[in-house]
């Protein structure tokens, strides 16, 4: 699979929300411990800012053990855990200390889908998009962990690689974050649009309810 060349730090210390749908068509590529290698569209992205307009990021009211690889150099991870339970991918972007990242919300199986299904616990025969559509799942998928938190994305095992010379242009869609209780509103989520591997928004609790009612 021929994927770009690297990225260079310079691309990510920009502007967070220049960064984020630039990222689209890019490739997260994983060499893992057995020597397989494992390569993903990036379909799907949000940008989180860090100078204080943005409630929804984790640096909004300022570093904590648990943000501090946000406040670090462009081109690195930031991993956490959401609820305690899935686990999230960013990447730092801006310089230094600014605090702003995009969070890799879902991408599309180029290669090695066998062993993401594996990681995903999928079966065998379980749809292609079910792989990598949300922020959980593409972790899972790529086998990126919460020990990658503060890892260089611009080269090693665990990288991100530009779009192969040529490639087709995308379209791309913006839209309202998802699943936050502050700063949804902000039309800083970006995507493929058309793209199936696209993660798709959960009803609300209300909205829910509704439903049920209706029934």
């Amino acid at each position: 699979m021929a994927t770009g060349g690297r990225f260079t730090a310079s691309f990510f210390a920009r502007p967070c929300l220049e960064v984020a749908p630039e990222l689209l068509g890019a490739y997260l590529v994983h060499r893992l411990d057995d020597g397989i290698r494992l390569i993903a569209r990036i379909v799907e992205v949000e940008a989180y800012l860090g100078d204080g307009t943005d409630p929804g990021s984790h640096t909004h009211r300022g570093p904590t053990p648990r943000n501090r690889a946000m406040f670090g150099p462009p081109g690195r991870l930031y991993v956490y855990r959401s609820y305690g339970v899935h686990t999230c991918a960013n990447v730092v972007c801006e310089p230094s200390g600014l605090g702003a990242a995009v969070l890799l919300r879902a991408v599309e199986p180029v290669q090695g889908e066998d062993r993401m299904r594996l990681g995903r616990g999928l079966a065998a025969g379980a749809d292609v998009v079910d792989i990598g559509s949300g922020p959980g799942k593409l972790t899972q998928a790529m086998g990126v962990t919460l020990d990658d938190n503060g890892r260089s994305l611009l080269a090693g095992r665990l990288c991100l690689r530009r779009p192969a010379p040529g490639a087709p242009p995308i379209q791309i869609g913006t839209s309202r974050r998802i699943g936050l209780s502050k700063g949804s509103e902000l039309p800083y989520r970006f995507f493929m649009t058309g793209n199936p591997h696209v993660s798709r928004a959960r009803p609300s609790r209300k909205r829910r309810a509704a439903s049920r009612r209706c029934q």
